[in-house]
């Protein structure tokens, strides 16, 4: 078996932005005065869209109050971007699939905006063959987004593997037919992401690099 196409998740996956995310969540909410996420609560969101995060994490918001707390929750969210970096390791994965001449693709809960930003913040826009975000298409786990980079890239999905940090993320996969790999290293557990049942799951980036080297 191998793979053309290895679709990668950005927070927590390529990403490190993990707690960056949490702590803007906790941020503001503290500032609306609301009541404030675990970090647990917090980080099990991220992956989905950010409307759709924000309605599971916090049951009490309305739907009047969602603008206002992205606006603020972007507010904190920014005063950190600039610190953000990929995983260590993570560079060299990129670059061994871009030689080997194999596809790369983004399917990832941020917005456009968001996502636009990093990539252009770290030069990899070069690295992707298609991006999709939570904003333009059907939120994870539904398998819109899947779908559509498949149809963009002409790629059968017997071909292709998602790489991602959140059990969101290996449904996402089940649901479009695709092989996964989880990460540990991110959002969820490793027992939460056990339970999602991947095809493969690696605890660190040096772990994911060996594995798409056999398999990419």
């Amino acid at each position: 078996m191998k793979f053309s196409l290895v679709v990668f998740d950005w927070d927590g996956t390529l990403m490190d932005s993990t707690h960056s995310i949490v702590v803007a969540i906790q941020n503001t909410c503290r500032d609306l005065g609301w009541t404030v996420p675990t970090d647990e609560q917090a980080s099990w969101v991220i992956g989905l869209s950010l409307t759709e995060a924000l309605k599971r994490a916090i049951p009490d918001l309305q739907d009047d109050q969602v603008n206002i707390f992205i606006d603020r929750y972007k507010y904190h969210y920014l005063l950190r971007d600039p610190d953000l970096r990929l995983f260590p390791g993570n560079m060299a994965i990129l670059d061994e699939l871009k030689a080997k001449g194999v596809m790369m693709a983004v399917a990832t809960g941020k917005s456009r905006v968001g996502l636009n930003r990093a990539l252009a913040n770290h030069q990899l826009n070069p690295y992707f063959d298609a991006t999709r975000t939570g904003e333009e298409t059907a939120s994870k786990p539904n398998p819109l987004m899947l779908n559509e980079i498949m149809d963009e890239l002409n790629i059968p999905a017997s071909e292709v593997v998602m790489v991602g940090d959140t059990t969101h993320d290996i449904e996402l996969a089940k649901n479009a037919g695709v092989q996964s790999i989880a990460v540990t290293y991110g959002a969820h557990s490793k027992v939460e992401l056990e339970r999602a049942k991947p095809d493969f799951l690696v605890e660190n980036v040096s772990a994911l690099h060996r594995l798409l080297s056999v398999y990419c």
